[in-house]
């Protein structure tokens, strides 16, 4: 047997005592003084497939502890030191082997039981509430500590601390007062302990106040909240969900003062708190010379050519849509060009803000002619009185959108339509008849039997009447027209024989030309004709004595004559695509003085075609050949061959209307045509003025002619605009367009193409 004491001298006594304990069940257990061991002193422990209750009992004699084991706890022990050590020590290290097999020592009131593991919380009488109370007591001993959080969320450390407790050994939370409590040993505890107190620290930095030199505070917290949390929303956490989960309440917030133009920050960390800010100062940067320079991200577009209010909708509307596919794709967040900021109900972090796309601008649905109203809409602002834009946006948005502008502010082609109404007109009559009339019986009794036709105009009875009673209100119709009358003996007079014989050609040809020049896809309309009145209704009221009271008639005014009106709109191939309408139209003078209003004949077209530049295009046209004919005769005697005509009166019309209208539609890319095209107008109806002018004649010396327009002057060559023309060209500075040198601007003399002054009153008539 091997001697476990460092005591050379007494080991006669520790043999004997050895022999005892082994006589008694239990493994070797030496110690330092002679005979049993006493409590107090430093033993060595060797115990080898021990009882579990029987070094349970070693442990309460050399400790003075009263120790009871539960009658579940079964099982031998293994326990062993090289030397001797104190019986807390012996106490402690039996502790840690009973831990080791799933039991644990409880204390309640200076008792110790061994207990099984799972029991153990139930059972122990330790509670704590101070991170340092459980630095007093035994490792092995199982004890329950309750950590009251000041700053971080009891739920936030669940899941940290969950892993580091024994399965048989709890944790739970108490959300109404944000606190941890747990059940483990008192060495866990410790540790624990300290975890709590590194993780419950303020995990917000202080309230800081971020101002801004350059950049708006509104456009870059969606930037910078992005950037710092990765997109994600800053909800608070919703019920049901995992333990443990983000609280939105200790996450990084950033908020805009628009006021101020700064950045309100609250980070969860002085790390993240220096990063915003950082990123704050990299991005609150100066422009580039050369760029906007004092004016911010505000830039002005002065147009040359395309309308500010369309162009600025336009705009809206195609950044709208980038927009939109921007955020289908991406995480929500700002809106580009064009939109206008949503208000919240209450206020929010700006990270949680979403701002809407493009708002609908009231200048979309406003009429063309309402240039005194500023169209209204986000980034994108129209300027009517200028015709200009202001755009606010970063320089890389400006550049494309400056590049869009400069494409759709192109000068924009004329179309010069000419059209031709061309009609026709062919009339033929002819007329033939032969008229009897004779005399019967004598006296004043005498009668008269003969032949009469009304298609011959007058016939032969109203003409004999005519005679006998000296009046002409029936006069022979025209053509030849020859008869022989005799007079009887009582006065009677009678036209014995007449016949008519008439033919008549009639020819008509009528000339329009209506002439507009309109922009590319602009609708023109030329009217030239009269407003005549047309009936719509009557009032008239009577009284007692059947007067008309008060009567009148109301009315209605339409455009009567030549109405021409198109759109051409000029394709890239070079064709002219038109939508046109072409009305003729005149008052019937059969018509005039009816009391239901006058008729009108009407000729109109309405189509779309499709032209080559400078080509003719026939639209439309009517041919129309009317033949009518009338024969009055006497029966039998009118049939005869070649002698029937003396008994008949015959009359045949023909009538052919040939109407065609054409158009020829003519591109004016540049202003030297359309000048050409006017000048050469303007020379030919000079021309028609001279050519008309009345001869001279002494005696009315005082009106001497007509008026003449006066020739045009050669057309003035203007020097290029002084200064700096790459600014306006860029419109970068909020500065208006340059103005002409005054050597180039118009003298105090008349205007191009006005006449000279002159006191003659009739002067005023001429044309400009």
């Amino acid at each position: 047997m091997k001697h476990l004491s460092f005591h050379g001298m007494r080991l006669g006594l520790v043999a004997f005592a050895a022999q005892v304990l082994l006589a008694a069940g239990l493994p070797l257990v030496a110690h330092a003084q002679d005979g049993a061991p006493r409590r107090g002193e430093p033993i060595t422990l060797n115990f080898s497939g021990a009882e579990i209750e029987s070094v349970a009992r070693t442990m309460a004699v050399i400790t003075g502890r009263d120790v009871v084991v539960d009658p579940r706890v079964k099982g031998t022990i293994n326990l062993q030191t090289d030397r001797a050590i104190a019986p807390s020590a012996a106490f402690n290290q039996f502790a840690a082997a009973l831990r080791l097999q799933g039991f644990a020592i409880v204390e309640a009131d200076g008792l110790y039981k061994v207990v099984p593991e799972a029991d153990a919380k139930l059972q122990s009488s330790t509670v704590t509430t101070s991170i340092g109370a459980a630095s007093g007591l035994s490792g092995n001993q199982i004890v329950t500590q309750v950590f009251k959080l000041n700053y971080e969320s009891a739920n936030n450390l669940l899941p940290v601390l969950r892993p580091l407790i024994a399965p048989n050994n709890t944790i739970n939370v108490n959300p109404g007062n944000n606190s941890l409590v747990i059940t483990d040993y008192a060495e866990n505890m410790r540790r624990l302990a300290r975890i709590v107190a590194a993780l419950d620290v303020p995990n917000a930095s202080d309230i800081e106040v971020i101002p801004l030199r350059h950049s708006v505070a509104t456009d870059m917290v969606p930037l910078v909240m992005r950037l710092v949390e990765g997109g994600t929303g800053t909800g608070p956490v919703q019920a049901g969900a995992a333990p443990g989960a983000a609280d939105a309440t200790f996450r990084t917030t950033l908020m805009a003062d628009p006021r101020s133009n700064s950045l309100i920050l609250r980070a969860a960390n002085p790390a993240r708190a220096q990063l915003v800010r950082t990123l704050v100062a990299k991005l609150d940067r100066a422009p580039e010379s050369g760029g906007n320079g004092d004016a911010g991200n505000i830039y002005v577009v002065y147009l040359k050519n395309a309308d500010a209010v369309k162009l600025a909708v336009t705009l809206r509307a195609a950044m709208a849509s980038d927009v939109r596919g921007g955020n289908a794709s991406g995480n929500g967040g700002q809106s580009g060009v064009g939109g206008q900021q949503q208000q919240p109900q209450q206020p929010q972090p700006i990270s949680q803000q979403q701002q809407s796309g493009f708002g609908a601008s009231s200048a979309a649905t406003a009429p063309l002619n309402n240039n005194n109203q500023p169209s209204t809409g986000g980034q994108i602002q129209a300027d009517p009185t200028t015709n200009s834009l202001i755009i606010t946006a970063a320089e890389p948005q400006y550049r494309q959108l400056r590049a869009v502008i400069d494409r759709l502010d192109g000068r924009r082609a004329q179309v010069m339509v000419e059209s031709l109404i061309v009609e026709v007109n062919a009339n033929k009559a002819a007329e033939f008849g032969v008229q009897w009339q004779s005399a019967l019986g004598s006296g004043k009794n005498a009668g008269v039997i003969g032949t009469n036709s009304s298609l011959a105009g007058a016939n032969i009875i109203q003409l004999a009447l005519g005679l006998a009673t000296g009046t002409a209100t029936t006069l022979p119709s025209t053509g030849i027209n020859f008869g022989i009358g005799h007079r009887y003996g009582n006065g009677q007079y009678v036209l014995g024989f007449l016949a008519r014989f008439f033919e008549g050609n009639g020819e008509g040809n009528v000339l329009s030309t209506p002439q507009l020049l309109t922009l590319d896809n602009e609708e023109a309309k030329i009217v030239i004709g009269q407003n005549v009145p047309f009936p719509t209704g009557q009032y008239a009221s009577t009284n007692g004595n059947t007067s008309t009271i008060n009567p009148f008639t109301t009315v209605e005014r339409k455009d009567v004559g030549l109405t021409l009106r198109v759109k051409p709109q000029i394709n890239e191939n070079g064709t002219i695509k038109m939508q046109l309408f072409q009305e003729i139209s005149n008052v019937d003078p059969a018509s005039r003085g009816d009391v239901n209003g006058p008729t009108t004949n009407k000729r109109s077209i309405e189509s779309s075609v499709l032209v080559e530049d400078g080509s003719i295009v026939m639209l439309g046209g009517l041919l129309q050949d009317d033949y009518t004919g009338s024969t009055e005769k006497v029966p039998f005697l009118g049939d005869v061959p070649v002698l029937g005509n003396l008994f008949k009166s015959e009359i045949r019309s023909r009538k052919k209307t040939n109407l065609m209208v054409f158009l020829r539609p003519v591109v004016m890319r540049d202003g030297q045509s359309a000048s050409a095209f006017a000048v050469d107008r303007y020379d030919q109806i000079r021309s028609m003025q001279q050519t008309t002018q009345p001869e001279s004649n002494a005696a009315l010396a005082n009106v001497d002619g007509s008026a003449i327009v006066p020739p045009l002057p050669a057309a003035p060559t203007l020097p290029p605009a002084q200064g700096d023309s790459d600014r306006r060209i860029e419109g970068t500075r909020l500065i208006p367009p340059p103005m002409a040198p005054a050597s180039s601007r118009l003298g105090s003399g008349p205007l191009k193409g006005a006449l000279p002054p002159t006191s003659d009153p009739m002067s005023t008539r001429e044309l400009p």
